[in-house]
């Protein structure tokens, strides 16, 4: 069946979170007929949505601004938008794009709407309680006060946090699926790469939140013993606009170019998965990270933390370990042990592949994606 001149609307903060996350999703859903609009920050990625047949239309949005007047702006922005684009249901993705897309959503009737709720970020994560927390809340009740609403979550905590804070509503229909999935061709299992020097990769955003002053603390307890057997890797880029982002500046104190490294930004990670023994993520909160799933189909150990996300791709001595929220020495513990057994490395790598075989393939996110669009559009 095609679905000809039904419009879907995906509105995200930057393009390339959605080339890494929901392109794939994206062109499924045009070989199904619809005509597929994004609306996000343009960064660079906006011709290679034109290429795969995408309507890209700029969104100038902050991800955590909290300027009034800016955030009016992106709320004027983003209903002309709606008004233009007028369509037949809007997948809203990351915290932002779900409250303005939500509100708008019930003031121009759009029949449906689709919420991804990949984490509940900064302002839901540890103990902050802030009057942009409240009135996140407020907005969201409101734009989550309707029928044939469907949210999609990572993990279970989350949507039962939103539950007990009275966002969630009876007429709302809720959906977890594990991450947003992970190409098993591409990200395919492959040799470790010598012993020699033992690599722990950090693949994220530089964000403290992320967990990097604890890797960074763990790297420090054990530099005096193996300073020579072992290399921290930092991928990632660093961005300073969120709230919790580390300076670019200071990461560059950090690293001394042979044991604790920072290489920025990196366009293909399947190489760099590929030179690396385990990975390394002791981060505060996920949805549930994409990084994670990725090293996990590549074959590769995993040590993360027993945060809400993070916990949901380690089996617990099988494919990685998983550590306290903030604790240094419990991750140093934990990568001293690998050090010292090269073997179970390997062993874990296996069992990691299996898991994302089992738990993280990315054709399943497509269907199930597919199922909830057709579904909502057939009966429109």
């Amino acid at each position: 069946m095609e679905f000809k001149n039904k419009r879907i609307l995906f509105v995200v903060n930057v393009d390339w979170f959605f080339v890494s996350h929901r392109l794939k999703i994206a062109e499924e859903a045009i070989k199904f007929g619809y005509d597929v609009y994004v609306a996000s920050e343009d960064t660079g990625f906006s011709n290679e949505l034109f290429m795969k047949g995408i309507k890209f239309i700029k969104l100038s949005i902050s991800r955590s601004g909290t300027n009034p007047l800016s955030e009016l702006k992106t709320f004027i922005c983003l209903s002309r938008i709606f008004y233009r684009v007028k369509p037949d249901l809007v997948h809203l993705i990351t915290l932002k794009p779900i409250i303005y897309g939500s509100i708008l959503s019930k003031l121009f009737n759009v029949n449906y709407v689709v919420n991804s709720l990949s984490g509940l970020g900064y302002n839901f994560t540890g103990e902050r309680v802030s009057f942009i927390q409240k009135l996140i809340i407020k907005f969201m009740r409101y734009g989550f006060n309707r029928s044939n609403v469907f949210l999609i979550f990572q993990n279970k905590e989350d949507s039962q946090e939103l539950k007990e804070l009275g966002i969630i509503s009876f007429k709302n229909n809720l959906i977890w699926i594990k991450g947003s999935g992970v190409d098993l061709f591409k990200f395919k299992s492959s040799d470790m790469p010598s012993f020699d020097k033992i690599i722990f990769l950090f693949p994220a955003r530089m964000l403290w939140d992320k967990g990097v002053k604890e890797l960074l603390e763990a790297s420090k307890i054990l530099k005096i013993k193996y300073k020579n057997k072992i290399q921290f890797i930092l991928a990632g880029m660093s961005d300073e606009e969120n709230k919790s982002g580390i300076s670019s500046k200071l990461l560059i104190q950090w690293k001394d170019g042979e044991y604790f490294k920072w290489i920025g930004f990196q366009s293909d990670m399947f190489k760099i998965y590929n030179n690396s023994h385990v990975v390394i993520l002791p981060s505060y909160r996920e949805g549930l990270p994409k990084t994670l799933i990725e090293a996990c189909s590549m074959g590769r150990a995993i040590i993360t933390t027993d945060a809400i996300g993070c916990r949901d791709c380690v089996d617990e001595g099988i494919n990685g370990f998983k550590i306290p929220v903030k604790d240094s020495k419990k991750l140093a513990d934990v990568i001293e042990q690998l050090i010292k057994s090269p073997n179970r490395i390997s062993e874990m790598g296996k069992a990691s592949r299996i898991k994302a075989e089992r738990e993280f393939n990315i054709n399943n996110v497509i269907a199930t994606h597919m199922e909830i669009y057709n579904q909502l559009l057939c009966s429109y």
